[in-house]
């Protein structure tokens, strides 16, 4: 089964075609399609592929399934013995996409 490492939002992730993953949030509808061009590595059986940076005409193509909102995080920080609290929260902005083909050449 062939798959492929892309970076995208400054994390690096494995995809395989069919995968449903969630990344940082991408200025795209629900419905529409995105190609990355940033792709690290592709491997199908056999035959792998690394890049020098980049892997040169390899793209990965995805549909854009629904925009969300992550799990709230908090951060609590406290100084004992001081009077001192401060609660800070916030919700990372994802997209869940689905592969829908991975191509080298």
């Amino acid at each position: 089964m062939a798959y492929a490492i892309i970076q995208t939002g400054g994390k690096q992730y494995r995809v395989a075609e069919g995968d449903i993953l969630d990344v940082e949030k991408l200025a795209l509808e629900a419905g529409e399609s995105t190609t990355f061009n940033d792709i690290l590595m592709i491997a199908d059986g056999d035959k792998v592929s690394i890049g020098a940076p980049f892997v040169d005409q390899a793209s990965v193509k995805a549909e854009v399934v629904e925009q969300w909102k992550g799990e709230k995080v908090i951060a609590f920080k406290f100084r004992r013995r001081k009077g001192y609290h401060r609660t800070v929260g916030h919700r990372r902005q994802l997209t869940k996409l689905k592969i829908t083909s991975i191509a080298a050449k």
